[in-house]
């Protein structure tokens, strides 16, 4: 009689199938990752077969979050990595500049206003009638 497999203890070696089923994330894009990343490093066994520790597992998710919910490139994560390695107490970079002017911001609201009726002009002159 077959039952169902064994939960692994919490500190067990899980393959790259494991990984990929626990974060959603393809097996190519874990072995890609292997390659961008230096600090992503898991045991490989005859065959190529990879194993990975829980660390491993913990640095998988953390890439995940960074480039596919935090906006964060490979390479702005490829710098972070490194300067937490060297140990830079600098914070992380923001992957969006904050330096850019809140539309909220009553000057911006005059640009934006003044630009849309230098727009809206150039339509009416073109023979193009405003939807609005």
């Amino acid at each position: 009689m077959v039952g169902a497999p064994t939960p692994k203890a919490s500190g067990a070696l899980k393959t790259i199938g494991e990984v990929s089923a626990d974060t959603g994330l393809p097996h190519h894009v874990l072995r890609y990752w292997e390659t961008r990343f230096p600090q992503l490093r898991p045991l490989t066994r005859a065959g190529n077969r990879r194993y990975y520790r829980t660390d491993d597992v913990a640095l998988v998710r953390r890439i995940d979050a960074l480039l596919n919910h935090e906006g964060y490139t490979i390479r702005g994560v490829q710098q972070l990595l490194a300067a937490e390695k060297k140990g830079t107490a600098s914070p992380p970079p923001s992957p969006v500049a904050d330096t850019a002017p809140s539309p909220a911001d009553p000057d911006t609201a005059a640009s934006l206003q003044a630009i849309r009726a230098l727009l809206a002009d150039a339509l009416v002159e073109d023979g193009v009638s405003s939807g609005t």
